[in-house]
């Protein structure tokens, strides 16, 4: 038989009709209860690590720091270890009865590069429970469950509760949200590294604005989209004042201030009271730690350098987001370079908190 496009065309289309008449009617089996044959096991799993390695090529891991530990791992605690299992539970139960299951991650972790499982805690995995990270512009958050994952194996059940807060975000009961929201933000969890910032003494107003941000997706966080996701309004309203209420110097840890007299702190301080008009730098005194600022600035005195560092560079990147004033700050950012972010940070972390 001559083999013609017409006849190709015919074959194709009889293929397609036949599928769609096969699927229509219901003979193939979804349950997930009856698992899958094992050459389509194998297949979905060559295809998912193909695809992840293909997509990881060229990515550049950072250099991981402690630092990161605790912000990815509370974030672990309320939204991966309902799946995954943590050193603190095991998987529970209904997850077994996924399709596939999601693994026990300590055995697995090793298999990945760090490049591939930024790759899959960034973009998810299709057909299977794996989500995406809840927000698409937060790469230095899905670097920092990266940071943690790769620690991950070898953490016991006390190293991890430390490090997560051990999350009681889920509750409907004020107090333990509260709880909750101090096994991350607590001063005396918090040193000068941290990408953590500390939020007791700031204005009630700032606090209120930033959760409302947070809520809306005005201010991305994947990690916090997942901390605060079942807060009602009344919730963010009380969270809001209780923290605002809070006296900041009570339980900081004097691990968060560094030397005044460093030359980055000098060097920040200048640029925070002077700014550089021949740059186009404002300066930070006309906006924060000043008498009668407007409540919805931040207080920045006190914080951490680390989470200083972070937040300026998410400003310059355009990607920070916040309440009614966050473009102020994205415009101020951006003649900001790497020597001025590292000594304002110094400066405000060397400050007095009140």
């Amino acid at each position: 038989m001559k083999v013609t496009w017409t006849r190709i065309c015919a074959g194709i289309a009889t293929l397609a009709v036949a599928g769609t008449v096969v699927a229509g009617v219901g003979i193939i089996d979804i349950r997930a209860s009856t698992g899958h044959w094992r050459v389509t096991d194998w297949f979905l799993h060559w295809v998912m690590r193909s695809s992840v390695r293909t997509a990881a090529l060229g990515e550049e891991a950072p250099s991981f720091t402690a630092a990161m530990l605790p912000l990815a791992a509370g974030h672990y605690e309320s939204g991966c270890a309902g799946c995954h299992g943590s050193p603190a539970m095991q998987r529970p139960a209904a997850a077994e009865g996924m399709l596939p299951p999601p693994p026990d991650l300590k055995p697995v972790i090793a298999t990945w590069s760090d490049a591939q499982l930024f790759e899959i805690v960034r973009h998810g995995v299709r057909y299977t429970g794996m989500p995406a990270w809840p927000v698409p512009d937060r790469d230095d958050e899905v670097w920092a469950m990266v940071a943690f994952l790769r620690a991950y194996p070898g953490l016991d059940q006390a190293t991890y509760q430390r490090l997560s807060g051990f999350s009681a975000s889920q509750s409907r009961n004020l107090s333990e949200i509260i709880e909750s929201c101090e096994g991350c933000h607590s001063p005396a969890r918090l040193d000068e590294t941290s990408l953590i910032p500390c939020l007791s003494g700031q204005s009630e107003k700032y606090l209120r604005d930033s959760l409302e941000a947070y809520a809306t997706g005005r201010r991305p966080s994947g990690v916090m989209a997942a901390a605060i996701t079942r807060l009602s309004p009344e919730d963010r309203r009380q969270l809001a004042k209780y923290f605002a209420r809070q006296d900041r110097l009570a339980d900081a840890s004097p691990a968060c201030q560094i030397p005044s007299d460093s030359r980055a702190a000098t060097d920040g301080r200048t640029l925070a009271e002077r700014g550089d008009p021949e740059r186009g730098v404002a300066a930070c005194f006309g906006c924060h730690d000043i008498p009668g600022v407007n409540p919805a600035y931040p207080r920045l005195a006190g914080q951490a350098r680390g989470y200083l560092e972070n937040q300026l560079r998410l400003f310059q990147a355009g990607t920070r987001g916040g309440g009614d004033f966050s473009e102020v700050m994205t415009r101020a950012a951006q003649n900001l370079n790497d020597d001025d972010i590292r000594a304002l940070a110094a400066y405000y972390a060397s400050m007095p908190k009140d």
